[in-house]
């Protein structure tokens, strides 16, 4: 937080002495130190000038990390600082360091427990809405197929609204840029699954997803769409149009449309992009519309990014492109960014790559703070939903995260008599035995990204971990119900805020005020 009055300046510095010298330390070693750290964390709350907050924004950032339910973090932030080092449990993700925070209720129309297209119209369009809605109320039917139908639902979102009045605007994402967290920004129709043409029902006039981002009505369109996704902008063609990455691989749309030809096509010093060198040599001066492409479906997993053939940018990388290509619009931008692929560990119940993508996301936070000035730019970092993963036992502090549960070293015993790990899922995939009674545990198969059997002796219940590496990448964490996919889950998630309007996010919010705190943010 800057600070314009240089008497409050002084105030906070003069109170802060001593909780900069426990930083120092990296954490508290006495009661004393606990003690005067939490003092002056009290200290420098009172502080956060009040004024600042009640400005209108310029900018708005909306961080979603997709699936990051507040377990998520926690776990998150421990590896991280096990990662570096230093105390995980006393570290703190770039996020969490925002001065404002709330808890989202993110339960739907219709829905207990939610996916994300209900969700994520939430945040953007200001509304509650059904399970598989992607900017439509919930009056609509799920597979509706009229174009007419659709527009006389759909709702308009904060993109939409950002480009009426002359705003730049972008959407980055490590999952595909048609899938339902993005979408939700530019797109309006009843079934998320209509990601291209070839998947539209027989006879729908709607336009499918890929098709009505390029077809954005508002404003100039987007300037900047980065993620996965390129065979569903690709046609189905492979004599003419082969993958550039896969040889053996083409699109998967039916029309014979090339959507990103027609990026460039629509647009002055436009760039289409679809692997790291050319995304590096885009010169952000002199291109206004950006379009990357990194992969056919999802962009890889943080851990996995640098086995991609074409290379592919950080979700931080991307970022920070992102911001230097809307900046340039003296009337201010609105831009999401997705860490899409935090939900996509979950699913496969595989907590490493979950978690080291949310770290992905803090890194790319931290990479927007520091090319915006929270005078003008407000910055929210939330999740649609959370996933069953659970931090359990009494494992030591310092305890590898990922690890078994141990106190001092020594592994703690279930009822079998068996270690267990700390982080483990309610549900998903990583149920130990089959239906056979033939002892199983699966792991991760990143050439796949699906899971491999693999067999274990014995008759236990639950296989014994002792010699297992429970820490390496591709296994894949217990469940207690067998399901083939882990399931989202319907606490609530948390918001992290910091700029103008910021102060408006405290208490237990319904998730869609988060697009009415930006629209206020925004003066709209």
């Amino acid at each position: 937080m800057k600070f314009q009055n240089s008497a409050i300046l002084a105030m906070v510095a003069g109170l802060t002495v001593t909780a900069a010298a426990v930083q120092a330390a990296d954490v508290p070693q006495s009661a004393d130190e606990w003690f005067a750290a939490g003092r002056n964390a009290v200290q420098q709350n009172k502080f956060v000038n009040p004024l600042l907050n009640l400005a209108r924004a310029k900018n708005v950032i909306l961080f979603v990390g997709d699936g990051m339910g507040v377990s998520t973090v926690t776990a998150a932030r421990i590896l991280d600082g096990q990662l570096k080092g230093i105390d995980g449990e006393y570290n703190r993700l770039s996020f969490e360091k925002l001065p404002y925070t709330a808890l989202s209720v993110t339960a739907s129309a219709n829905q207990q427990t939610s996916d994300s297209a209900p969700t994520a119209t939430a945040m953007v369009a200001g509304i509650k809405t059904n399970d598989g809605a992607i900017s439509v109320d919930q009056g609509i039917q799920r597979f509706e197929p009229s174009a007419d139908v659709t527009a006389a639902h759909s709702v308009r979102t904060i993109m939409e609204r950002a480009e009426q009045r002359g705003m730049s605007t972008g959407v980055v994402t490590t999952a595909r840029l048609t899938h339902a967290t993005p979408a939700v920004n530019y797109a309006h129709i009843s079934n998320r699954d209509w990601e291209d043409n070839a998947g539209l029902p027989v006879g729908a006039t709607v336009k499918d997803i890929a098709r009505q981002l390029i077809e954005f009505p508002y404003g100039n369109g987007l300037e900047v769409a980065l993620g996965g996704g390129r065979s569903y902008f690709m046609p189905k063609d492979l004599a003419n149009f082969p993958d550039p990455e896969y040889a053996t691989q083409t699109g998967r749309r039916t029309d014979g449309r090339n959507l990103t030809a027609e990026w460039t096509a629509n647009f002055p010093n436009a760039a289409y992009v679809w692997n790291k060198a050319q995304f590096d040599a885009v010169n952000p001066v002199t291109t206004d519309h950006l379009l990357g492409l990194f992969e056919r479906s999802h962009m890889r997993y943080e851990t996995d990014r640098a086995l991609d053939a074409g290379g592919e940018p950080s979700l931080a990388e991307m970022t920070e492109k992102a911001i230097k290509v809307l900046k340039k619009n003296r009337r201010g931008f609105y831009l999401m960014v997705e860490a899409g692929r935090i939900d996509h560990g979950h699913h496969a119940g595989n907590a490493h790559r979950a978690l080291t993508d949310t770290i992905a996301l803090a890194e790319a936070v931290e990479a927007a703070k520091r090319l915006t000035d929270d005078e003008d730019t407000l910055i929210i970092v939330t999740a649609d939903h959370s996933h069953v993963m659970t931090l359990a036992g009494y494992p030591s502090r310092g305890n590898d995260i990922l690890g078994k549960a141990a106190v001092n070293g020594v592994n703690q015993k279930d009822s079998l008599n068996l270690p267990y790990t700390t982080l483990s899922y309610a549900n998903g995939p990583g149920f130990t035995r089959d239906l056979t009674g033939a002892g199983i545990r699966k792991v991760f198969n990143p050439a796949t990204e699906g899971t491999l059997p693999a067999v274990y002796v014995g008759t236990a219940p639950r296989p014994d971990l002792s010699g297992v590496n429970t820490s390496d990448p591709v296994y894949l964490q217990e469940a207690t119900v067998p399901m083939a996919s882990e399931t989202h889950a319907g606490e609530e998630v948390a918001i992290y805020a910091e700029g103008p309007r910021a102060y408006l996010f405290r208490g237990t919010l319904e998730q869609n005020v988060i697009y009415h705190v930006m629209a206020d943010a925004l003066g709209m």
